[in-house]
C-alpha cells in the first residue's frame, strides 16, 4: 500500500479555502501570506496526485476530487484536535463538529426538538445534519461521512450497528373536521373513496409499508405520491387528501389542523434507532449529542406507551 505523507498545515489551508472560496480570504484567516497558502495548496495536490480546485481569476471551486476530501479533511483534523485536547478540554470547551445523518420522517418534528436543547447547552458545537433517505443515512454511516445516524434497518448489515430504540407505528394524518378524524382506529378497508397519499416507492418507509400491505392482501390506489413526508403534512392541510405516514413525522404536540389516527389490519411498525459503524466508538462532541438523542427517543416511546 502506497503511503502519502499529508502535512496538517497542508490540510488547514485546504480547508480554510474550500470553506471561503478564496484564497485571499483563506490566508488572512489563517494569518498566512497568499504565497505561502498557495504552495502548501501545491504541495498538497502534488501528494495526492489530483487537482483540488478550480482556479479562475474571479473564483476558486473544488474539483470533484477536492469534494470527496474536503471530509475527510476535517474529519482529520477534528480527529487531531480531539487527540491533542482530550475528553476532558473538549468537555470544557464544548466546541467541535458533528455530522449526524437523519431519515426526513424523524427530521422534520422529533430532530429539532432534541437540538434546540442540545444547541443552547453546547453553542460551539457545530452541527451538520444531513436529511437524506434511508439509503443514503445507511451509506453515510457506512463511509464515515456521518458520525452516526438516524434511521431503521429493514436488513441487518454486518459493517453497522443498529441501536433500536423506538417503534414507530404508521398512522392515518387527517384534518381534525374528517369523518375519520375522530375514531380510536382505522381499518386499511375503511379507506375505500379516500384520497390517499403516501411517499414515493423509492422511500423506505414506503417500500416497508408495500411489503406489509401485500402480505395482508392489501393494494390501496394512491392519488399523490412525494419524496418527502413533510411535504405530505402540507398537502392534508391544503385539504388535497388524507396520508399514511410514520407517528414521528407528526408533532408530538397536539396540532391545530392536523391528527394521527392509529391505522390496523395491518398494523405496520418501523423500529427507529441510531446507527453506528461496528467497533468505531465516537470521538466525545459527537457522543454528547448521541447522549442527547438516546435519552429523546427513550422519553418519546414512554410518551407513546402512556398515550
Amino acid at each position: 500500500m502506497v503511503r502519502i505523507k499529508l502535512d496538517l498545515q497542508q490540510l488547514d489551508a485546504f480547508v480554510a479555502v474550500a470553506e471561503r472560496g478564496s484564497f485571499r480570504a483563506a490566508a488572512d484567516a489563517i494569518h498566512l501570506s497568499a504565497p505561502a497558502l498557495s504552495r502548501r495548496i501545491g504541495q498538497l495536490e502534488l501528494s495526492l496526485g489530483v487537482r483540488l480546485f478550480h482556479r479562475t481569476t474571479r473564483a476558486v471551486e473544488l474539483s470533484d476530487p477536492g469534494r470527496a476530501f474536503l471530509e475527510r479533511a476535517r474529519q482529520a483534523l477534528d480527529g487531531l484536535e480531539l487527540a491533542a485536547l482530550g475528553v476532558s478540554d473538549i468537555a470544557r470547551q464544548r466546541s467541535g463538529r458533528v455530522t449526524l445523518a437523519c431519515v426526513p420522517s424523524a427530521a422534520y418534528y422529533f430532530l429539532p426538538s432534541v437540538l434546540q436543547p442540545f444547541s443552547a447547552q453546547y453553542p460551539g458545537i457545530q452541527l451538520r445534519i444531513m436529511d437524506e433517505s434511508e439509503s443514503v443515512v445507511l451509506h453515510s454511516v457506512l463511509a464515515g461521512d456521518a458520525d452516526f445516524g438516524i434511521g431503521f434497518m429493514r436488513t441487518r448489515v454486518p459493517e453497522l450497528d443498529f441501536e433500536p430504540l423506538l417503534k414507530d407505528a404508521f398512522v392515518l394524518a387527517v384534518l381534525r373536521g374528517h369523518r375519520l378524524a375522530h375514531c380510536k382506529h382505522v381499518d386499511w378497508t375503511d379507506l375505500a373513496g379516500e384520497r390517499l397519499m403516501t411517499v414515493a416507492r423509492t422511500s423506505g418507509n414506503r417500500q416497508l409499508m408495500d411489503d406489509a400491505l401485500a402480505g395482508a392482501g392489501q393494494r390501496p390506489a394512491f392519488a399523490y405520491e412525494v419524496s418527502r413526508v413533510s411535504t405530505l403534512a402540507g398537502m392534508v392541510e391544503a385539504g388535497l387528501g388524507i396520508a399514511i405516514m410514520p407517528r414521528l413525522s407528526l408533532p408530538a404536540a397536539a396540532h391545530p389542523t392536523l391528527i394521527g389516527v392509529p391505522l390496523r389490519g395491518p398494523v405496520i411498525t418501523r423500529e427507529l434507532g441510531i446507527l453506528r459503524r461496528h467497533g468505531n466508538a465516537l470521538h466525545p462532541v459527537a457522543d454528547i449529542l448521541h447522549g442527547y438523542l438516546r435519552k429523546a427517543f427513550l422519553a418519546q416511546k414512554k410518551a407513546l406507551k402512556t398515550s
